[in-house]
């Protein structure tokens, strides 16, 4: 996830300034985006370690993890543009 926010961090930035807005808000949407990593095991290294000692199967990762990152979604998108607005003023 680091590294895909190392990739994307510089094009949201990029974008944000090109619209002549806040890049600020594109940045943490890509940060809060980053931290969404409960969808599979393989999307944070801790993930993968309980999942062996655990029991838990692929499958278990986005039955559970599908609820957690709508509610990122739907949470953090408002809050986002709240703290960080699309236009500095």
């Amino acid at each position: 996830n680091a590294a895909t926010v190392l990739i994307v961090a510089p094009v949201a930035a990029a974008l944000a300034l090109t619209l002549g807005l806040n890049p600020d808000p594109f940045l943490m949407a890509v940060a809060v985006g980053a931290a969404c990593d409960f969808l599979t095991p393989i999307g944070h290294q801790c993930n993968t370690l309980v999942m062996g000692p655990g029991g838990y199967r692929f499958s278990d990762y986005p039955r559970l993890g599908t609820p957690l990152t709508l509610l990122v979604l739907v949470v953090g998108t408002p809050l986002i543009t709240l703290f960080w607005p699309l236009v500095r003023g």
